[in-house]
């Protein structure tokens, strides 16, 4: 497969050749710290881009403002910290997000409301439990549903109720225990499913009568042998099965559910 480092071009974002002669770095040319189609901060290449500031760390303060957003972006990751708060403003997603990954906390929480997607996204994965308790209503189902997986258990109560039931089914997936009663109505079986899969085995007989039968399979198959008997003429084969089954055995768990 073809590289950067294989074309045989060098133009600069603009379409144009790069010409050594007329650049301002003589001097790291003649040094070998920069070279035509393999380490060029005026190439329009990423990766030219990205080794000519790996040879030269010390030039990435004065290019992040420059006009290619590729050649901000990566300047980002090789300059001075105290040079970054102010590329959290740049119109360029990539300089953002590259600016925010090394700065300390408290001074990316203005992205948590990036107008992009991405990188509020990527923002959660470098914050704490109540800094991420305000995306938990992110307009976005995607920025909610890592959320969901990232926060503390306990502070997954607020999301419950989440439109999106992907998102509910994380929550139902990591909800302490003890509050899992309050999804026992939610209006998606695979919420459902979730819950009946963590619920105490006392607990399961609110589960009985669910309309989704993969639903009541797991209750049939984990509630207490005392209530299994619920379940023995259940509308579904499968269910009516496991549920005969575990009665006649004296209420022995079973865990495999049909394909």
């Amino acid at each position: 497969m073809m590289t950067e480092d294989d074309i045989d071009e060098a133009k600069n974002w603009l379409g144009e050749d790069v010409e050594c002669s007329s650049c301002a770095h003589q001097d790291l040319l003649a040094e070998g710290k920069c070279r035509l189609r393999r380490a060029c901060v005026n190439d329009r290449y990423a990766r030219r881009i990205d080794r000519f500031f790996n040879w030269n760390p010390s030039l990435a303060n004065s290019y992040v403002r420059h006009e290619h957003f590729e050649v901000r972006a990566i300047a980002a990751k090789h300059a001075d910290v105290f040079v970054l708060p102010a590329l959290l403003n740049d119109p360029e997603e990539t300089v953002r997000w590259n600016a925010a990954r090394r700065l300390p906390k408290n001074k990316i929480l203005p992205l948590r409301k990036d107008p992009h997607r991405e990188v509020r996204i990527r923002i959660v994965s470098l914050l704490e439990d109540a800094d991420l308790s305000p995306m938990m209503a992110d307009e976005d189902y995607y920025v909610r549903l890592v959320v969901a997986r990232r926060i503390a258990p306990p502070l997954l109560s607020r999301m419950v109720e989440d439109p999106e039931a992907e998102v509910r089914r994380v929550v139902a997936q990591r909800l302490p225990a003890e509050w899992l009663m309050c999804m026992v109505n939610d209006r998606s079986p695979q919420v459902r499913l979730e819950v009946a899969q963590r619920l105490a085995p006392d607990l399961l007989s609110a589960l009985v009568a669910d309309p989704d039968w993969r639903v009541r399979y797991e209750v049939a198959s984990r509630i207490a042998p005392t209530q299994v008997s619920q379940l023995i003429d259940d509308d579904d084969d499968f269910v009516r099965e496991v549920a005969r089954s575990r009665a006649k055995s004296g209420g022995e768990l079973l865990r495999e559910m049909p394909l």
